[in-house]
């Protein structure tokens, strides 16, 4: 008598197991959809006025994937396309670009600089998040004691730029594996 065994396949997966790694994860992720970029930064009406100047959020469009609001962002800031149209400040400094989901959870985030975004490396941890949390508030603190005006614009700026790691808990994987996969600007 000749013993039969069970050779499990692996190129057929179990419904269950599709179901749970691929199907589900993606209807989640589609009722998050659109993206958004927004951009943070400095505005006012005279560039050499830095008491009179005032954080501004630009809205920059919405985007039906990471990669394409990834792209968009970094095109937008490479053509210095950033506040412009009637409504816009005569002197915009951008400093922050941000991606949300609908939920206005932040998918990623990162500091401009020289016509470029530095995409920020998400939190890896909930205890992580926590020290970055606390490094951003002292800083903050800072901030509001500092005397000098353009101190406190820095210091806050800082904090806000520690602020860009702390992607919301669902994103950080893809966060992180987007960051993994080189842009094409």
């Amino acid at each position: 008598m000749i013993p039969m065994t069970f050779a499990r396949s692996e190129t057929f997966r179990p419904i269950g197991q599709i179901l749970a790694a691929d199907v589900l994860p993606a209807l989640y992720r589609s009722q998050k959809l659109p993206f958004r970029i927004s951009c943070l930064g400095v505005a006012s009406y005279d560039a050499s006025d830095v008491v009179n100047s005032f954080d501004r959020m630009i809205p920059l469009g919405e985007y039906s994937s990471p990669e394409d609001a990834i792209q968009a962002a970094a095109l937008r800031v490479a053509r210095d396309d950033i506040c412009m149209g009637p409504t816009s400040f005569p002197y915009f400094q951008p400093r922050i670009m941000l991606i949300q989901d609908r939920d206005q959870c932040l998918v990623l985030a990162g500091e401009i600089r020289a016509g470029i975004i530095l995409w920020q490396q998400p939190g890896a941890s909930d205890a992580e998040a926590r020290r970055i949390v606390t490094e951003a508030s002292r800083l903050r603190g800072m901030a509001f004691r500092a005397l000098d005006p353009g101190d406190a614009i820095r210091l806050r700026y800082r904090a806000a730029a520690l602020d860009a790691r702390l992607v919301d808990a669902f994103w950080r994987e893809t966060s992180a594996d987007l960051l993994r996969v080189p842009q094409a600007a």
